[in-house]
């Protein structure tokens, strides 16, 4: 019989038709189907043949195949049938045998309005003043137990991981101020002191403290020195700001928060003030510069450092970013006149503290893993509507939905695991912690990570674009990934197609390669880190980054710009990726 001609669905109907197994890929289907037919045939006497001489038969699949003699069918079906096996043994060379997939399944449902729910309840549940739900805070782990929550309700099992690992925590509200002494000038900006001037600059708006910020408590009367740096770059004016408070106008020459803090730490610096500002004079401003309602004021946000890349933290050197126009008037009125600066920071950035990476699981007929991620974990100076919000309320819409599907379709193939993520912001510890601690399950068992992060394109069409970027690092999934896409552009669910524009990319270079998947997110650990030695194979990961973030890690990104349908998008595509490994 020629094979070659069935669908991928009526080739699995055939074998369940003979009680046999079903494999995933289409050409594994044909093989285990000739091979069947060749061992379930009993010749006749006058026609009985040697193992040998049917090695010579020419069949359909020999003729697409041609080193594929009988005895090596008889191999490569055991150790397709094998599952686990193959992939120890042989890995990626039996796969590449069977390349030609094509995607025969359906798109799955995605209800925007159900994840704007998720989302809007995972915003409830941050900071009452600031906002956020920072790593290693109550506001976290409430975050990681309402997802625990959503998961049992959906019917999944649970899995409440919690990892120790480098954490800080903000202790009480920073404070800023500048004061131009007056008559007296001592002490400066108190009752006695008349004619003073003294601006209180406003936290989360006006500043801003970065990651593992040390502590300080500086008063007026202390008259502590500010030193203009530049950009950074002249290790010079470094050594001139010992003891005292080094400013930094953000643009060229520096590179990152990790070695401003390395340098302050270096030269003794009593604190670090990052400016953020307009290096373009105008032309090409960073997104941060064009937030609406700003009036082009550079808002200041939260990066944070390389906590690997520090022997001891410095617990004593406070680090925040400000707006352009706070540090235009700090050099104005404090580098350049008679004020005096007040900074009053207390965060306790040594130890650790405890990080969740919740997990709802769908168990499959097989301990392979298909992995669905998002961090839910935010800066502390806003809601992290967008970043990551949006990337947790479309897992947790997937969970719904496959869990769903299971009770219609039944059992699927792989494990499917849906987990979110703490400690992102801070340096992915969630995700490279829980990589860790399940590294040879993960070595073994996973198919694919699939990475949601800020997965959202911003309501301002117009303004910001409408695209929407997937990539992964395998070929193979990417090539199923277009034709979903493709699927997906033909049926148009919701009229999504025809508003968004969809770009897909395979990056399977070495870390850190220009053409390589970006350690920029938690996919990165589920690619890299498990490769512990030469020669481990790198995890498989798709990922999907939206457009339009401008407010991302400051106090704007709030609901005001959530766009829950543009979710959908790559909740469907790869939602319908995963379901079809998962039933075929």
């Amino acid at each position: 019989m020629q094979y070659d001609d069935h669908s991928h669905n009526e080739l699995g109907d055939m074998l369940k038709q003979r009680g046999l197994e079903v494999p995933r890929k289409k050409d594994e289907r044909i093989a285990a189907l000739i091979w069947n037919d060749k061992t379930t045939t009993v010749p006749t006497t006058e026609e009985s043949t040697t193992l040998d001489e049917m090695a010579t038969v020419p069949n359909p699949f020999q003729e697409r195949f041609p080193w594929a003699t009988v005895p090596v069918i008889v191999v490569a079906v055991m150790l397709i049938v094998g599952g686990s096996v193959t992939a120890i043994l042989f890995g990626d060379t039996i796969i590449g045998w069977f390349s030609d997939d094509e995607f025969d399944g359906e798109l799955i449902d995605f209800d925007p309005a159900q994840t704007r729910a998720f989302a809007e309840g995972l915003l409830a549940l941050g900071h009452p003043e600031w906002e956020g739900r920072m790593s290693g805070t109550a506001e976290e782990h409430a975050t990681a137990q309402s997802n625990l929550d959503n998961f049992s309700d959906f019917g999944l099992s649970i899995e409440p991981n919690s990892f120790a690992v480098p954490m800080f925590e903000i202790q009480e509200e920073p404070q800023l101020s500048i004061c131009m002494p007056g008559i007296i000038g001592f002490p400066p900006c108190s009752f006695t002191d008349f004619g003073s001037q003294e601006t209180v600059f406003a936290h989360r708006s006006d500043f801003v403290l970065q990651g593992y910020s040390g502590s300080a408590d500086y008063q007026y009367q202390d008259q502590i020195p500010v030193v203009d740096l530049g950009n950074a770059s002249d290790d010079s004016t470094w050594e001139s700001a010992s003891a005292s408070i080094g400013m930094v106008f953000g643009g060229g020459g520096v590179s990152s928060n990790t070695e401003l803090f390395i340098k302050a730490q270096e030269y003794d610096l009593y604190g670090l003030i990052l400016v953020t500002w307009d290096s373009t004079g105008g032309e090409n401003p960073p997104n941060n510069c064009k937030i609406p309602g700003e009036g082009g004021r550079c808002v200041p946000f939260f990066k944070s450092v390389d906590t690997s890349q520090f022997e001891n933290m410095p617990p004593g050197i406070p680090f925040m970013m400000v707006s352009d126009q706070v540090g235009e008037q700090i050099q104005d009125q404090v580098v350049n006149g008679e004020g005096v600066i007040r900074m009053i920071v207390n965060v306790d950035n040594q130890g650790e503290r405890d990080v969740k990476a919740p997990c709802g699981i769908l168990p499959g007929k097989t301990d392979e893993l298909v992995i669905f991620g998002a961090h839910h974990d935010t800066v502390y100076n806003g809601p992290g509507a967008v970043d990551d919000t949006s990337g947790t309320a479309t897992v947790l819409e997937l969970a719904r939905q496959f869990a769903n599907m299971a009770e219609s379709k039944g059992e699927p193939y792989y494990t499917m695991k849906f987990c979110t993520w703490g400690g992102e912001e801070e340096g992915l510890h969630g995700s490279k912690a829980y990589v860790a601690s399940y590294m040879g399950q993960l070595q073994e068992n996973l198919r694919i990570y699939i990475n949601l992060d800020m997965n959202h394109v911003d309501i301002d069409l117009d303004n910001r674009g409408n695209g929407v970027w997937m990539f992964g690092n395998d070929a193979r999934d990417m090539e199923i990934i277009d034709q979903i896409v493709d699927q997906f552009r033909d049926e148009n669910p919701m009229g999504l197609a025809s508003k968004y524009e969809i770009h897909t990319q395979t990056l399977d270079g070495a870390k850190g390669a220009s053409d390589g998947m970006p350690y920029n997110s938690d996919h990165g650990p589920f690619v890299y880190d498990i490769q512990q030695q030469d020669g481990d194979d790198r995890g498989r990961a798709i990922v999907c980054y939206g457009s339009g973030s401008w407010e991302y890690h400051t106090y704007k990104d709030t609901m005001d710009r959530f766009n829950e349908e543009s979710l959908a998008v790559s909740g469907i595509i790869y939602g319908s990726y995963a379901a079809w490994l998962a039933w075929g």
